[in-house]
Parts: structure tokens; sequence; C-alpha cells
């Protein structure tokens, strides 16, 4: 069984791995090639392990590592080990690299980037494709160029020469790339510092990762890492090379085209459960299923059903996902949420039971917590009535109506039941229909015209609020 094709080589224990560069936040596109491993480790009984690669000294940030491990945690992507970081395991690469030398699979290159600069000039006005001639490279019988003296070489693969290098990609399907079109590439620069293919294959063998499910930009360094592999006597992980994710305008999803941090959802009040209910979308698909639970997910993910096209983010189609999760919340789980956009408001001194019953009265029109918390907000701080609806409500044929119901409502129980009474007793008494009287009800004590029925909301509203904002009318 070959394991650069099989789905379970050898039927060992599945391990994967997400290991992105702390060089920028976090994205929607960059979390979704967190998703698909965790998931098809979590779905398999397997291992998810988290790899930061932060030999890039000059770009990363701890700041960005910081988002990373944040937006993981909120989207509950928990990693079974790590995180691993490069930069701590240079010992190990260069450990690596003093055996390669001995075995002769590298070998020094003294070509200057002039020099690089010149040659990559000729190819090009050739019409050949640009890359390292071997120049340096021993072979039987080649006598090299002098050594330079002061010049510090950089270490490079030995390649080899002719055949391909080919792999069963789980989303791409069959890939072959001749090894004539492979250079000899660079694994460590002048100061001996690892560059990035090379460490990749060191992690992934150390690792015992069995599947790398990464985006499609990395397709290119996976030949070379196949030879590297093989090179040092293992073989290759099972490759799924994921479809881009687009920006709203059909760009590639980047900062410098408007990504937000993934942490940003959480803010704007997006649950947890909907954003990988969404994330798994982009890219993957049970059937027609557009709405599931993150059990389901883990229940029907495999890597059969990863699309082969790009995925287009959607932020309509993210807060319709993100609504029919709200509703389906208990409200209790929401209200811990709304709990905390409004202490953000500076609200505080609210119950969660009170709370738990708002979220159950308005979720249902409502697609982020935010919105939810817009509601709730207006139980625990004044309410200001919508100028151009209290003008057109509250009209003064209306007023007597309104403090006849304020009388019955200073005494009458305060419960749904009795307050919906009150409010029939009015209306028989006025002979008014129930608009007439619930709208400016609804924009004097809820500052709108629109909400859920009325003895419902004024049931979950302190009574002597209730009663302060009719008498204003």
């Amino acid at each position: 069984m070959d394991p650069v094709t099989s789905s379970n080589p050898a039927g060992q224990r599945i391990r994967t791995r997400f290991a992105p560069s702390p060089t920028g936040f976090i994205h929607l596109g960059n979390i979704r090639s967190a998703l698909y491993p965790w998931a098809f480790a979590r779905s398999t009984g397997g291992d998810f392990i988290l790899r930061i690669e932060d030999t890039d000294l000059e770009r990363s940030t701890q700041a960005a590592v910081d988002v990373i491990l944040e937006s993981m945690s909120w989207l509950g992507l928990d990693p079974d080990e790590g995180p691993y970081y490069q930069m701590q395991r240079m010992d190990r690469y260069k450990d690596v690299l003093g055996q390669m030398k001995a075995a002769g699979l590298v070998y020094p290159c003294y070509m200057s980037v002039a020099e690089l600069d010149a040659l990559r000039e000729r190819q090009m006005a050739s019409k050949e494709k640009p890359r390292y001639d071997g120049t340096w490279r021993p072979e039987p019988g080649k006598t090299l160029p002098p050594v330079p003296e002061g010049v510090l070489p950089v270490l490079r693969f030995r390649n080899p020469v002719g055949g391909v290098v080919a792999w069963d990609d789980k989303v791409k399907g069959r890939i072959e790339i001749s090894n004539d079109e492979l250079d000899d590439l660079v694994i460590a620069r002048p100061d001996g510092t690892p560059t990035y293919n090379f460490c990749v294959v060191v992690d992934d063998i150390d690792m015992r990762i069995t599947h790398v499910i990464r985006g499609d930009d990395h397709v290119n360094n996976t030949p070379r890492q196949i030879n590297i592999f093989r090179a040092l006597g293992k073989e290759p992980p099972v490759y799924a090379h994921l479809p881009t994710v687009l920006n709203e305008q059909g760009e590639k999803m980047s900062k410098r085209n408007g990504a937000k941090p993934v942490t940003q959802y959480r803010e704007e009040g997006f649950l947890s459960d909907a954003m990988v209910n969404y994330l798994a979308r982009l890219g993957w698909s049970h059937g027609d299923d557009e709405i599931f639970s993150r059990e389901q997910f883990l229940q029907w993910f495999n890597l059969d059903h990863l699309g082969r096209s790009a995925a287009q983010f959607d932020e309509a189609k993210l807060r319709w996902v993100n609504a029919q999760h709200m509703k389906a919340s208990p409200d209790g789980a929401l209200a811990l949420l709304v709990a905390q956009q409004l202490r953000k408001r500076g609200i505080d001194g609210f119950f969660e039971e009170h709370l738990a019953r708002i979220c159950g009265l308005f979720k249902d029109r409502c697609d982020t917590t935010v919105a939810l918390a817009d509601w709730a907000a207006r139980f625990y701080r004044p309410v200001e009535p919508n100028a151009e609806e209290r003008a057109k409500y509250v009209a003064d044929g209306v007023r007597p109506a309104i403090g006849m119901l304020a009388r019955m409502l200073e005494a009458c129980p305060w419960e749904k039941f009795a307050i919906g009474e009150a409010v029939k007793e009015v209306l028989r008494a006025t002979g008014m229909k129930m608009p007439q009287l619930a709208m400016p009800v609804r924009v004097l004590v809820m500052g709108t015209a629109q909400t859920p029925s009325l003895d419902a909301v004024l049931e979950l509203c302190d009574r002597e609020t209730v009663l302060e904002r009719l008498r204003a009318a």
C-alpha cells in the first residue's frame, strides 16, 4: 500500500497538523486550514498537532501567535499536542543537516546572489525556466570551481535527476512533476539556519504526521518535500491541498484585501459552532446539508468530499447560518454570551435567568448576539422612543387608552396572562383594534413599534419602568 495514496497508511493512527506562520493575524481563509485537519483527526480517533512556523524572525510576532491560539480556542479546535515552535527546534534541524552532509545528500554552493541573478537573466533571455544550474553540485569526474575566499556557502539538497515525483492528492487527484523541473533546493542559509521546506519535512517526520491538509499555495513545495522525505529514508504523508478561499470581491482572502481577524467575528456576536458550520461548508459538503452541529460535522467528515473549486466568502450567508444556530441554542447559553456584550456597554446588575428569558423571546429575530444584546439593553437602561414612530403611533386619540392601560397594569399580577387580559379589557372598553394600542405601547416601552407579542414583552419589563414610560405619553 503506497503511503502517498492511501487515506490511512498501513492502518496507522491518523496524525494531522496545522502549521501557521505568525507573520500576520489569522483570518477565516487561514483557520479553515486548521478546521479540516482537526476534524479529520477527531473523526478518526487520531491526533491533531499545532506547530508554529516562526522562522521568519523579521515578520513573526507574539501578538500573531496569541491571535492564532485565541482563535483556535474560541472555535474549539484544541490540539492534542503543541504548540511546537520551529525556532525551539534549531538544534534538531542542524543535527539532521549534519547527517545529510555525512551521507552526501547536500553540498555547499558558493554562488553569490549577483551570480544567481545574472544566471536568471541569461536563462530568461533565452526563454528558459529560471533555475539553479548545478555549478557547485559534485559529480564523478567533474571539476568544481575554486572556492572563493571569505564566502560562506549555502547548503543545497541533491535533488534526484530524471524520473518524476508523484502523489495522489486527496483533493486535486494525481500530480506528477518531472525531477528535471526541480533544481537543487537551498536547505541551509550561509549562517547555517535551515530553510522552510527542510524544516517542514523534519517536523513532519518527528511528529509522525500521516496526513498534510493545507492550502494549495503549498502545491509547488510538495514535490521538493517528498524528495527530501525519501532522501531521509521516509515515506511522505498523504497530501490534500485545499482550494483558496476568496473574499466577496472574488480576490484571494488576505488582510491586504480586507480580511478580518478570526477573533473579530467573536466580538461581532457570531457563535463558534455557527462559524465551524459555515467554515466547514467553504470547501466540503455532506449532500445538501447546510445547517449541522459540530457533532454531526465530525460524524460526517472525510477527505473524499473536499471541493476542488475555490470557495467564496459570503457574509450574508454567514449571518444566516449564525441566525439558524442562535434559534437552536439554549436560552441560557445565549444569555452568557449576551451578558458579555452587555457588560461591554457598561450594563450590569441583571439576573442570568431573566436575561435567558429575554434571549428566548428575541432570538428568532436576531442574527448575532450583538443584535440580541441591542434588544436586551432596552430592558436595563432608559429607552428613547424612535421619533418618527412616536409621531406616527402615539397620537392624541390613543392617549386615553394608554392611560387606562397604565391604571390597569398598576394592580394586575405581573405575568403574561394577566397583562394580556388587561390589554384586552382596554380594547373592549375603547373599541380599538390590537395594533392601534399595541404599537404605541411598544414605541413608548421598547422604543420601537416592532417587537414580539406585547404581553410577553411587558412581562419581562420592570412594572414601574413600564408605568413610567406609559405615563410619559
